[in-house]
């Protein structure tokens, strides 16, 4: 089953199922290469921003639209 983004805790690994969002969340969500498909690990997810490790590269975005991302774990 998927879950938001949001809802993950921190250390954990998932794969990144669909995005639920008009152009322009999905265009910034493209252009940090989170995709359906691609695998991120979840550094910090507590009240503020979620840190995420996507593609080797550590990614902040705020709570709105990691709400939008939809992951499951495997």
């Amino acid at each position: 089953f998927m879950l938001p983004l949001t809802q993950i805790s921190a250390g954990k690994e998932v794969i990144v199922k669909t995005v639920d969002g008009g152009c322009g969340a999905r265009s910034k969500l493209l252009a940090m290469g989170i995709i359906p498909g691609t695998k991120i690990k979840i550094i910090s997810n507590g009240f503020g921003p979620c840190r995420l490790k996507v593609r080797g590269y550590e990614v902040v975005i705020g709570r709105g639209l990691a709400e939008k991302i939809l992951v499951s774990d495997s």
